[in-house]
């Protein structure tokens, strides 16, 4: 039989516990995952879609960020809907995808847009991601602001569909013209609620800026973060995550300030190395070691 003693000490510990719980609950659930750009893989899942995406969720990834999509040919030539089965038969998940923009932004068409917003839900996506901007229409400082107000048009037809918008960058956004640049005008003229940055950090350093700067000037900003490490000998490319000169350790640790909430890896190109051996080099380093 319990005696009194006994049964508060066991009845403290019962509450302890369901104190303690949600705490475990809300740390889980807000672990950060290592995600992969298959841009990484152009060469590779065009081939073998199927056992492409099996090896990356096989190298440690849980979330990837597809690109290319297109209504006649799909992802890799699976519709939304199968290639999200495949996704998750995989164990991942793709919260967001680069989709070619360059229609809306030099036409002002929104047919491929909406096309894109349809797949990005059936995949269980919550952004769609303006990869880059055709320079065509990035001239001058006006045509700047024509882009911005563009790109919150397509954030309120994002918004509607329950998705998000982000961009992208590359380095040209910080290329000066009439006084300012793309990058600037951009974080200016856009709706922080509805535009979400993608900080592309290898570009950001390569092009001479300082990403914990843009962080402390725009917190929260950047939803989205692609880590790809800097080679120390040949600077214009990347090798895998660790090996190159970037410190990711520094960057990262102003996460939370920034905004960031996924983190994806992302290879352009390989020297000597296996793609799929250099993937898994790169999520075991972000795991590991930044603890991503």
């Amino acid at each position: 039989m319990t005696n009194r003693r006994e049964f508060l000490t066991q009845a403290g510990l019962i509450s302890a516990g369901m104190m303690i719980a949600p705490n475990l609950l809300s740390a889980k659930s807000n672990k950060k995952v290592v995600g992969l750009q298959l841009y990484s893989l152009r060469d590779q899942l065009p081939a073998d879609i199927k056992g492409g995406i099996a090896k990356v969720a096989a190298a440690g990834y849980k979330e990837v960020e597809p690109f290319g999509y297109s209504k006649k040919d799909g992802f890799w030539g699976l519709d939304a809907k199968a290639f999200g089965e495949l996704l998750k038969a995989n164990g991942l998940k793709a919260p967001s995808a680069h989709f070619d923009m360059d229609e809306y932004f030099v036409e002002g068409k929104t047919e491929a847009l909406k096309s894109y917003i349809e797949a990005a839900n059936i995949t269980g996506m919550s952004y769609v991601i303006v990869p880059s901007v055709n320079g065509e229409v990035l001239k001058s400082a006006n045509e700047f602001k024509q882009v911005a107000e563009k790109m919150n048009k397509a954030a309120e037809l994002c918004k509607k569909s329950g998705l998000k918008l982000g961009y992208h960058n590359h380095n040209f956004e910080w290329k000066p013209v009439d006084g300012t640049t793309f990058y600037d005008v951009l974080l200016k003229e856009t709706d922080p609620e509805l535009v979400h940055m993608e900080m592309d950090i290898f570009w950001v350093v390569r092009s001479g800026q300082d990403p914990i700067k843009l962080f402390k000037q725009h917190p929260g900003r950047f939803a989205f973060c692609h880590i790809k490490d800097r080679d120390k000998t040949n600077t214009d490319i990347n090798t895998e995550i660790g090996k190159g000169s970037i410190d990711f350790k520094t960057i990262l640790s102003h996460a939370k300030l920034a905004g960031l909430k996924h983190f994806i890896v992302e290879q352009e190109n390989y020297i000597n190395i296996d793609p799929f051996v250099s993937i898994k080099e790169s999520c075991d380093y972000c795991k590991n070691v930044l603890k991503v």
